[in-house]
C-alpha cells in the first residue's frame, strides 16, 4: 500500500518530503491568529506534534492494560498515567464523537452505533465534522493530519456518502469501513476503496495501521507539525490474534473480583434479569474472550514500540506528546452479565488514558479526574489554540502534564447512555419480549430500550461518588460511595442523606442541560459551588426536566 496526501499524487521514495497541498498554511494562519500563543512550545519554536492512539473496548478495571509493557514503559513509565480517566458514554460511536468534538453526547447529538443514532450520518458530517479539533488543527493550526483505522461504527455506510466521504480536517484518511475487524475489510484510502483478505504478512489491520503509520513518517513534511490519529481494532471482538500470539496467556482467566458472577440486588432491573450464578458454558466464554482480548493486544503493544523508534530516529520523539487510551471499558462477568460494555459501573466507563511529551516528568500519576471530552481541548492547547473559540464541553489538561501547582480542577463529569432494544422478539431466545437486544450468551440481556440513564460521576478529597438516574417508569436510582465500595455492590440510593441526594440530582439536571462552560462550573463539594434557585427554571419560567436524548 502506498502513501499518499488527499488530492495530491503518490510521493515516491526519495522524493522531497513536503506536502504543497498545505505548505503555506502555517505561515498565513499564524498572521490570521489561528493558533497564536503556543502553550506546547518555547516561544519562536516549531508547535509540538501529537499523536493520539485509541484502542477500542479496552478497560483498565480488570486489568486491560496488563499486556502492553511496553506501551506502558514508553508511555507512561516515560510520562503520566491518569487513573481516573473516564468516558460519557460506555459505546463506541458516542464516545468516539466525544473525543472528536470535545462534546458530551446531548450535545454532539450521536447516541448509539447506528445511522440513526447520528453515527457518521449525514447530519453528523455536516453539523459536527466541520468543528472536531482535528478539523481546526488542520485549517487554523497549519498541522498536517493523518487518520488511521476505526472511525465511527457507521462510516462507510451507503446512505451517508460510503467509503467516498472523507470528513474535513484530514490530509491523510485511512479509515476502516464500519466496525472493527482484523481481516476481509475494507479501507477507505483518501476517498478511495481498498479491500483486504487474510493474508496475515500484508492484512492483519493493527499491523497495516501500524505500517501506513511508519510510512507517513516517512513522506510527511518536514516544515509543518503533524497529527496523528491511529485507531487499532483490538480488544474489539471478534477477537483475533496474530498468528504469533495465539498461544499466549493460556493460564489467564478473567478476574474474579467481589462483583464477578454475583446477583445485581438494588440494581436495575436490566442487572437484576442477569442469571446468577452464570452456567459453565458461559463462563468458559467469557474467560476465552478474556484471554483473546489480551492476546489482541500484544500487535497494538508492537505497533507502539514501532512508531515511538521511528520519532525517535527521525529525531522527533522529544517535540512530539503521544497519548494512548480507549473508547470505553468492558466487563466480563460482573454482575453475572457475561461480555459488553454500555452499562454505568467503573469497569464500562473507566479507561486507561497514558500520555508524554514535551516538559512532562517521568513516572508521574494523576488522580484528577479527566474524561475523553478533554482531549480535544487538551491536543488544541498544545498546539496553542484559543480554547474560547470552540464550543466544547470539555477543558485542556495540559497544566496538569506540565505540574502546575494550585491548580483548580473540576470534581465531576457526566456520563450519559441512550438505551437500544429490538422491536420484535429475539428468535434465539422466545422467552423474552421486545425492547432487549444483546441477549448473548444464555439469553442474558446487556441492552433494553429503557436501560437509559444519566450518571454524576464525583471525585473531590472527600467524596467518591457515582449518582444515576433512569429514564424508565421507576425513574430509577442508583448511588454508590466508591471509598467504601470500590465494586460498586451496595446501592445507597435509599441510605444516603437526603440533602446529598437533591444536590446530586440537581447537579445532574444541570449537566444534562449544560453546552460549552456551563459544563465546566464548580461541582457540589467545590469551594466555589453555589446553588442558584434561579437555574431550576428555563427560559420560560418553567422547571428544567431531566433532558435523555431519543432520537435526531
Amino acid at each position: 500500500m502506498q502513501l499518499l496526501p488527499l488530492a495530491l499524487g503518490v510521493p515516491q521514495r526519495g522524493s522531497p518530503r513536503h506536502l504543497p497541498y498545505c505548505s503555506s498554511a502555517p505561515l498565513l494562519l499564524l498572521l490570521l491568529g489561528g493558533c497564536l500563543g503556543v502553550s506546547g512550545a518555547a516561544a519562536g519554536s516549531r508547535r509540538p506534534n501529537v499523536v493520539l492512539l485509541l484502542a477500542d473496548d479496552q478497560d483498565e478495571v480488570l486489568g486491560g492494560m496488563t499486556p502492553l509493557k511496553k506501551t506502558k514503559a514508553l508511555i507512561g513509565g516515560m510520562g503520566m498515567t491518569f487513573s481516573s480517566a473516564y468516558v460519557p458514554s460506555a459505546l463506541c460511536c458516542p464516545s468516539r464523537a466525544s473525543i472528536l468534538t470535545g462534546k458530551y453526547p446531548h450535545n454532539h447529538h450521536v447516541v448509539n452505533n447506528t445511522l440513526e443514532g447520528n453515527c457518521s450520518s449525514k447530519s453528523w458530517q455536516k453539523i459536527q465534522e466541520p468543528d472536531t479539533f482535528p478539523a481546526i488543527l488542520r485549517s487554523m493550526c497549519g498541522y498536517q493530519t493523518f487518520f488511521a483505522g476505526k472511525y465511527l461504527n457507521e462510516y462507510g455506510a451507503p446512505d451517508a456518502g460510503g467509503l467516498a466521504h472523507v470528513p474535513l480536517g484530514w490530509s491523510y484518511w485511512y479509515a476502516l469501513e464500519k466496525n472493527s475487524k482484523y481481516y476481509n475489510y475494507t479501507l477507505s484510502i483518501n476517498g478511495k476503496a481498498w479491500k483486504h483478505g487474510e493474508n496475515y504478512s500484508v492484512d492483519y489491520l493493527t499491523d497495516v495501521l501500524a505500517n501506513v503509520s511508519l510510512d507517513f513518517l516517512d513522506y510527511k513534511s518536514n516544515s509543518e507539525p503533524f497529527f496523528m490519529m491511529i485507531s487499532t481494532p483490538a480488544p474489539h471482538s471478534p477477537w483475533t490474534a496474530a498468528p504469533q500470539y495465539q498461544n499466549t496467556f493460556q493460564n489467564v482467566f478473567a478476574p474474579r473480583n467481589k462483583n464477578f458472577n454475583i446477583h445485581g440486588t438494588n440494581k436495575h432491573w436490566l442487572i437484576r434479569q442477569a442469571k446468577t450464578p452464570m452456567t459453565n458454558s458461559s463462563i468458559q466464554f467469557l474467560d476465552n474472550a478474556f484471554r483473546k482480548r489480551w492476546q489482541t493486544l500484544l500487535s497494538v503493544d508492537d505497533l507502539v514500540e514501532k512508531l515511538v523508534k521511528r520519532l525517535e530516529f527521525s529525531r522527533e520523539l522529544n517535540d512530539t506528546y503521544i497519548f494512548y487510551t480507549s473508547d470505553n471499558g468492558y466487563h466480563t462477568g460482573q454482575f453475572s452479565l457475561p461480555i459488553d460494555k454500555r452499562q454505568l459501573y467503573e469497569f464500562d466507563i473507566k479507561v486507561p488514558l497514558l500520555v508524554r511529551g514535551p516538559g512532562i516528568k517521568p513516572n508521574q500519576t494523576s488522580k484528577l479526574l479527566v474524561a475523553n471530552i478533554d482531549l480535544g481541548p487538551t491536543i488544541l492547547d498544545i498546539a496553542g489554540y484559543n480554547l474560547n473559540k470552540t464550543q466544547m464541553d470539555g477543558m485542556s489538561f495540559l497544566p496538569i502534564l506540565k505540574g502546575a501547582s494550585n491548580l483548580t480542577w473540576r470534581s465531576d463529569v457526566l456520563v450519559e447512555y441512550q438505551g437500544e432494544g429490538r422491536n420484535v422478539t429475539d428468535p434465539t431466545c422466545p422467552s423474552l419480549s421486545p425492547g432487549v437486544s444483546q441477549c448473548f450468551p444464555d439469553c442474558v440481556c446487556e441492552d433494553a430500550y429503557n436501560n437509559t440513564y444519566a450518571c454524576v460521576r464525583t471525585m473531590s478529597e472527600m467524596w467518591n461518588l457515582q449518582y444515576c438516574e433512569f429514564d424508565d417508569q421507576e425513574v430509577f436510582v442508583e448511588v454508590y460511595n466508591l471509598t467504601a465500595d470500590p465494586h460498586q455492590i451496595n446501592n445507597i440510593a435509599k441510605s444516603i442523606d437526603p440533602e446529598l441526594l437533591g444536590k446530586m440530582n440537581y447537579r445532574l439536571m444541570m449537566l444534562q442541560s449544560c453546552s460549552g462552560p456551563t459544563c465546566r462550573t464548580p461541582g457540589i463539594f467545590d469551594p466555589g459551588y453555589r446553588f442558584d434557585p434561579r437555574l431550576m427554571f428555563n427560559n420560560h419560567g418553567s422547571v428544567r426536566t431531566r433532558r435523555f436524548s431519543k432520537h435526531l
